[in-house]
């Protein structure tokens, strides 16, 4: 590991901040891209079944209270 800065320390500011991390995204884009594609799908379909699920209860209440407006605030 010491080394690893030992030959950091002698480059110039633009290869630590701007060719390595350019290097890794070219390297590992395809996987990082893969992965954020993953987990975005995830939540999508995580929202999509949660407002799903909240519309089914909706209308299943709405169909078993008849229609009924009641001044209660009940279901």
């Amino acid at each position: 590991m010491d080394g690893i800065r030992k030959t950091f320390a002698g480059m110039p500011w633009w290869v630590r901040w701007v060719a390595v991390p350019l290097l890794a995204l070219f390297v590992f884009g395809g996987v990082i891209t893969s992965v954020l594609g993953a987990i975005i799908g995830l939540a999508f379909k995580a929202l999509l079944f949660v407002a799903l699920v909240g519309g089914l209860v909706f209308v299943v209440k709405k169909v078993k209270s008849g229609g009924e407006k009641s001044s209660s605030g009940q279901w």
